[in-house]
């Protein structure tokens, strides 16, 4: 008999190259990968980590930390859940105080607030709307105020709308991509450069669609473009004061944008174009913002990091 699972994702048999599955589960697409995660949709952005069927997996315990942040304040939008959560979990294993700002998603915060506090870390909430200017600055004058410094800020909150031509992405959307992706960024990090000092670094997250295009997501292109611009010209601008900046393109990582985003026929398929013929999970990608944090990269400006399963080759 076969299972509720398996069943579900037949239904997409036929749609976006998949053109079977076996009992175990690995899916054909002109060459077979494993199918992962069911047809699955949120209705609302961002979307929600604890509705994510099977829950992403954000931290490895196998990971040995050293220290490498030790007593080093960082700010993270989106760190609630996806690549946030791992960043902010790995941060605090390696000894910073990571202040999680995100939306509305509470119940995601709270988890990765009591993840990393039953670790021994040091984690404070802060929500609110990072396309508003005001909170940018209340965000970073906060925390000055608790922690007495900020070190590290990593400007990873976005969103992402499919839509299947130019003509269905109505103004109002490209303005809210524009303004969560892009504007935000300008906002928070205006802020934060009055209080950050040499050694100190700004990590942005772009995407793999920047370099390789998507279709169905033209205005989020659109914006993952803008945040390599900005990564760039800033680390050229601050390069002499000390300020390291640089940017992480991530493939296609199993988070609450997914199923917030595409079609529930298309989640079968996610990573299948990757050399390694998968989607990853959070924790493989935290390493490299840990990396590019930390005082072992000194001499590491302006540069976007790819990690994609080979899917791009940057």
């Amino acid at each position: 008999m076969k299972n509720e699972f398996f069943c579900e994702v037949e239904k997409c048999i036929g749609k976006n190259g998949l053109y079977s599955v076996d009992p175990n589960g690995i899916g054909v697409l002109g060459r077979k990968f494993e199918v992962l995660f069911p047809p699955q949709a949120q209705k609302e952005q961002p979307g929600m980590e604890y509705l994510m069927n099977p829950r992403p997996i954000f931290d490895d315990p196998n990971y040995r930390s050293s220290g490498k942040l030790e007593g080093k304040v960082a700010i993270i939008t989106g760190g609630d859940s996806g690549i946030g959560r791992s960043v902010a979990v790995y941060f605090a294993k390696e000894g910073a105080t990571v202040i999680v700002a995100y939306l509305n998603e509470h119940r995601d915060a709270l988890e990765t607030k009591q993840y990393i506090e039953q670790f021994g870390g040091a984690c404070l909430l802060a929500s609110g709307d990072v396309k508003d200017p005001s909170f940018c600055e209340r965000l970073v004058e906060e925390t000055i105020k608790k922690c007495g410094k900020l070190d590290i800020l990593v400007n990873n909150a976005g969103v992402q709308y499919q839509q299947k031509q130019l003509s269905d992405i109505t103004n109002e959307q490209f303005d809210l991509t524009m303004k969560t992706n892009i504007y935000s960024m300008f906002y928070l990090t205006k802020a934060a450069l009055r209080y950050m000092k040499p050694g100190s670094s700004i990590i942005n997250t772009t995407s793999i669609t920047t370099f390789a295009g998507e279709p169905e997501l033209i205005d989020y292109v659109t914006s993952k473009g803008a945040i390599v611009g900005f990564t760039r010209s800033l680390a050229t601008n601050l390069a002499t004061k000390g300020v390291r900046v640089n940017a992480v393109a991530p493939g296609v990582f199993w988070t609450p944008l997914q199923p917030a985003c595409w079609e529930p026929c298309k989640i079968p398929t996610l990573g299948a174009d990757a050399s390694m013929r998968r989607a990853a999970q959070p924790y493989e990608i935290a390493p490299i913002y840990v990396y590019l944090a930390s005082d072992d990269s000194p001499y590491t400006t302006g540069q976007v990091f790819h990690i994609n399963g080979g899917q791009y080759k940057g």
